[in-house]
C-alpha cells in the first residue's frame, strides 16, 4: 500500500539509492546488524530529555535534536521512510513518525510491513551501515501535535465534548493493573481505551484503512474531534496517532510524558476500573506482553 504516510515494500525497493531518500531503521542496535540497503539507525530514546524521569519526554534542547537528525543525512527536502519489526517493538516507527512531524519535516512515511514483510519477500539487505553526508534540516515545531501534562490536567478538570482522550495501553493497564516501577496504576479520568496493537495483519502490514475508519466511527470518533493519545511512555500512543493520521484524522495530539509522568504527579487524578480488571484477568490471566514497559531500552 502506498499512501501519503505509508509506502509499500515494492515502491521502496524501486526507490532505494535515491539521494533524497533517508531510510531510518528504528529497531535495536543488535537487530540493525542486518538492515535494508542504505538505512541509517536511530531510536526514539536518543531524542528523550536526559534529565527527566519520564522517559518519553522530548529533549527540550531542540538544537541537540536537530544536530542528531542532521547527522542522519536529513534535509528539509528529504523523503524519509521509517521501518522496524512491527511485531517486536511498541510502535517505535510511529513514535519516530510523530516526532518528525512535530519537528516540522514535510515528508515522512512508514514502510508498510516493515522488516517482517521485507525479509518475507526475500528482498536484499546488507550489514554495513550507511555513512550519509550531514543534512541541513531545521527544526520548526508544530505545537498542535503535542500536549503536555499541565494542559491535560486542565482538560480533565474541565472536559470538552469535542476533545477525546484515548489510552493506547493494554486493557489490563487501563483498568489498573499494578506495574513494577510505577507509583500508581489506572488511567487518566475521562479517557477511553483503544489498545495500540490491533491494527496489523499477519504479515505486519496495516489493516484495510476503510475497516479501521469504520471501527473508529463505531467507537464514536469523528474526524472533527480533537484526539489526544497517551500510553506509558508516549510510544504506543504515537503509533495510535499514526493510525489516526492514516485514516484522515488531522486534529490528533500525542502526550509524550504519558503514564510515566502522570502517575508520578500525585496532583494528577487517576481512575481505576476494578470490574474490568477482574474480568480481563480472570478470562486471560496476566499477559506479560501487555504489561512490559515500552520505556525500557530493550523494547
Amino acid at each position: 500500500m502506498t499512501h501519503q504516510f505509508l509506502i509499500d515494500t515494492e515502491s521502496l525497493a524501486q526507490n532505494l539509492g535515491r539521494e533524497d531518500l533517508v531510510l531510518i531503521d528504528v529497531r535495536g542496535q543488535a537487530a540493525f546488524s542486518s538492515h535494508i540497503r542504505g538505512a541509517v539507525h536511530s531510536t526514539w530514546h536518543e531524542y528523550s530529555d536526559p534529565n527527566a524521569t519520564a522517559k518519553g519526554l522530548l529533549d527540550p534542547d531542540l538544537s541537540r535534536i536537530e544536530q542528531r537528525l542532521r547527522a542522519l543525512g536529513i534535509n528539509h527536502s528529504s523523503d524519509i521512510v521509517i521501518y522496524s519489526n512491527p511485531f517486536d517493538n511498541w510502535g517505535d516507527e510511529g513514535r519516530m513518525f510523530w516526532m518528525l512531524q512535530y519537528l516540522g519535516h514535510p515528508s515522512v512515511r512508514v514502510l508498510d510491513g516493515g522488516w517482517v514483510k521485507w525479509t518475507a519477500e526475500h528482498r536484499p539487505y546488507e550489514h554495513e551501515p550507511a555513512r550519509p553526508q550531514p543534512g541541513n534540516f531545521q527544526v520548526a515545531p508544530h505545537p498542535e501535535l503535542l500536549v503536555m501534562k499541565d494542559e491535560l490536567k486542565k482538560l480533565v478538570k474541565a472536559p470538552r465534548r469535542e476533545t477525546i482522550i484515548l489510552d493506547a495501553r493494554s486493557v489490563e493497564e487501563y483498568a489498573g493493573k499494578d506495574i513494577e516501577g510505577l507509583p500508581r496504576a489506572g488511567h487518566i479520568p475521562t479517557a477511553s481505551n483503544i489498545p495500540w496493537n490491533g491494527f496489523l495483519k499477519s504479515d505486519g502490514s496495516v489493516k484495510d484503512l476503510g475497516m479501521i475508519q469504520k471501527m473508529f466511527q463505531e467507537f464514536g470518533l469523528d474526524p472533527s474531534h480533537e484526539i489526544i493519545t497517551y500510553c506509558l511512555g508516549g510510544v504506543r500512543s504515537a503509533w495510535l496517532y499514526f493510525v489516526f493520521r492514516l485514516v484522515g484524522y488531522e486534529k490528533v495530539k500525542n502526550y509524550p510524558g504519558s503514564w510515566w509522568e502522570w502517575s508520578r504527579d500525585f496532583a494528577a487524578p487517576v481512575e481505576k476500573d476494578a470490574k474490568l480488571l477482574d474480568k480481563v484477568t480472570s478470562q486471560t490471566g496476566t499477559r506479560a506482553s501487555g504489561i512490559r514497559q515500552e520505556g525500557r531500552q530493550d523494547s
